[in-house]
This record gives structure tokens, sequence and C-alpha cells, in this order.
């Protein structure tokens, strides 16, 4: 069997959980003797080609379908959000030999196109939805196209051509990470298949760590309680949040310091949130590290210097990060959005709050602070839930099982 997987970018120095998924799940089906490769725009990339853990990545020009574009903005929506076109894409996922099955990673256009292959080589395509398509918040949804206004779109032609209001309803089966997002799509698609399939993690891989080394490398006080939260500098994942609450986080415990690791997408964020750190008098008490090789030893030596893991996004499909954080050994606390609560059951794995309640966010971290036991706890379960339920080794193997199926029931 072989497959292709199409995001709408993949490049390492912009990395989240749709690029984690994409290469873990490629690089086992290859591992099983499932030939894959990665074709996607070069939106970021530095390169065209290259090869990545093993896996194979093939990128090609593209296009947004606007008049009167600004390169800044044409810069934001590489970052998240953009809807472009590519007929090179296009012409490669025509010219693949042997292909049994296009695996997208993306709607819109891109994912159109990949639509539009499918149909035209007779083979089956899958889809997977990383963002939360029918679960997303309206005021997030119109911040990844608030770049594009004042421009004139001419592209709604390109995107009926491909059918990309027909991705859904034709393909073999729409994967959902999170269990709120597939009962949202089974009602809206009601005659597509639509599945539960979550991310995965690497757990050998988080397994081991030094945080002792890592906190001395970032300057990061020995001796700190360290509340770290591992994703993307943006306003979707809510730092935020915990930067108002380190007052009172302070007034718990003198000794608490934040920590926030991961690539920044949106820039005016990432410079309101220093200045709300200087605004309150904090900067001894926050370090920022705006991004770790997503492949090398320091992202797992940054899970394994933090004491507390949260989460608090104000909106999440599934949160890769939490599993991460599990395998490493760490007890986790996360806001109750999106597909979270489908995996971290509170009180026995971890521990939830209401989005955007300081109040209990803040009684839920005394809670832990105030209990090794509890700690020690909701660590052990953490883990043992990532180990022998998400490992990537098991989701590779269910997804494996829904490639078979699409294939054997399109030749039916």
């Amino acid at each position: 069997m072989k497959t292709v997987q199409v995001p709408r970018r993949f490049v390492t120095h912009s990395w989240g959980g749709t690029e984690t998924v994409v290469l873990q799940t490629s690089k086992r089906l290859i591992e099983r003797g499932h030939p894959t490769e990665i074709l996607c725009p070069d939106a970021l990339a530095n390169n065209r080609s290259e090869v990545i853990d093993g896996v194979s990545v093939r990128r090609f020009s593209y296009f947004y379908p606007y008049f009167g574009l600004s390169a800044e903005a044409k810069k934001r929506l590489d970052e998240k959000g953009g809807n472009m076109f590519s007929f090179p894409l296009m012409r490669a996922l025509k010219k693949e030999p042997g292909l049994d099955l296009i695996h997208l990673h993306t709607g819109n256009r891109i994912g159109g196109i990949g639509r539009f292959v499918a149909e035209k080589r007779g083979i089956p395509y899958v889809i997977s939805l990383h963002g939360g398509l029918n679960d997303v918040p309206t005021e997030e949804a119109a911040a990844w196209t608030e770049p594009t206004r004042g421009a004139f779109e001419w592209g709604k032609l390109l995107g009926m051509w491909v059918g990309s209001r027909r991705i859904m309803q034709e393909a073999a089966a729409i994967l959902c990470v999170g269990k709120a997002e597939q009962e949202i799509t089974s009602k809206k698609y009601p005659n597509t298949n639509v599945l539960y399939l979550p991310n995965g993690v690497s757990s050998a891989r988080f397994a081991e760590g030094d945080g002792a080394a890592f906190r001395s490398k970032y300057g990061l006080p020995q001796n700190a309680r360290i509340v770290g939260s591992i994703g993307r500098i943006d306003p979707q994942k809510n730092q935020l949040f915990l930067i108002n609450a380190l007052p009172q986080l302070l007034q718990q415990e003198s000794k608490t310091h934040l920590l926030f690791v991961g690539h920044v997408t949106n820039p005016p964020y990432h410079e309101k949130l220093k200045a709300e750190i200087t605004r309150l008098g904090l900067d001894k008490h926050v370090t920022i590290i705006p991004g770790l090789d997503a492949g090398g030893a320091s992202l797992s030596d940054a899970y394994h210097t933090i004491d507390v893991f949260v989460l608090p996004s104000i909106h999440e499909p599934f949160g890769i990060v939490i599993l991460e954080a599990w395998a490493a050994g760490k007890p986790v606390i996360a806001a109750r959005v999106g597909g979270i609560p489908s995996f971290v059951q509170d009180g026995i794995n971890g521990l939830l709050y209401e989005p955007g309640n300081q109040e209990a966010f803040l009684q839920a971290m005394s809670r832990l602070v105030g209990s090794a036991e509890l700690r020690q706890h909701l660590a052990v379960a953490g883990k043992d839930t990532a180990v022998t339920q998400y490992d990537w080794d098991v989701i590779t193997d269910q997804l494996l099982k829904i490639y078979t199926e699409a294939i054997e029931k399109h030749r039916k």
C-alpha cells in the first residue's frame, strides 16, 4: 500500500501537533512496509525537498488567489490559516506512481486538490481534522482570515473547480482527534464515515530527559517550581492566562516560575506577552523560549524540567503536548476545551478547569501543590494512559486499518 500525506505546510522550524502526527505516522507506515511521503506547498520552507527522520518531504510553489494582498499579510497566512493553491502540487499528485490512497491533513483549496486528483485517479482519500474545523471558536476563525481584509479574493473559481466544498461528503473517512469534533462532524455529514482517531506520543522518547541540564542552559532557577506550558506562542494557546494568574501563584508558592516553550506563530501576541510580564513586574519569574527543535533532545529535556504541566488553551482539538508531558511523568492541569476531555479524566489522570476561570485554575494548582500524593498519582496514571493507549505504534495500527478498509471498499 502506497500513500501520500498532504498537509498545508511542513517545516521543522514552525512545528505543531499536525506536523507531529504526519511525521510519526509516516515513519511507522514505512517501518511496516507501506511507502509514504509528504507532499505539500513550500510555505515557510527553505528548500523544496528533504528527508526528515527517514520520511521524504517534497514541497511545491503556491499562491494566494487574492488581489491586493500585502507581503506581510501573505506571511501571516503562511503561518496560520492561509487558503492557498498549487498547480505544481496537483501535477505531482497526478503523476505519483502506484498511489493507493491520499491522506489530506488540510481542507480548503489544497484539500480540494487532493479530492480532485483522487477522483481522477480512481483512488480513495481520507481527511484528518487537526484544527477543530467544526468546533473552533468564532473569534479564532475570524483571526485566521483577518490578513485578507481589504483584498479581493478571486480564487473561489479554483475552489469550485477542484470541489473544495465536497471534500467532507466524498471522503472515504473523516478522522477526528477529539470526540466532540467527531460528534459535531457526524451530525453535519451523516452519510460520511466519521471516525475518532486520537493523536499519539513517542512514549519511549519522552520517558528520558535531563531537566537539570535544561535549567542550567536556559538560566532557570534550580530551586524553582516550574509551571510549564509547551505550544505555539499564539492566542489560541492562551499563555496570557497563566501570566495574569502568576501573582496569585506566587502567593501560593514564592518559588513559582513560568516556562513557555513554542514557536512564535503570532508575533504581536508574543510582544503583548512580554509587555504584560514587564507591566506586572514578573520578568524574573517568567521564561519564554521561542521554539526548540521538535526532533532534538532539548524538547524532552524541557518536559523533564517542568514540575507541573499546564495547558490553558481557549481551543484545543486534541492537545498532543499533554501526552508528551504524561510520557515524561509529569502531572497535568488543563482547560476543559475541545478534545481534551476525551482523554483527560478529571482527578484520575489530570485536573481540568473551566476555560478562562482563574479561580478554578488556582484551586486546581493549590490542590496539586499541596499534595505530593496527588502529584504522584496523576503522574503515574497519566504515564500509564500515554504508554498503553496513545503510543504512536497503537495509533498507526488503527490508521493502517482505516486505510485498508477505505481501499477495499473503494475497489468494490
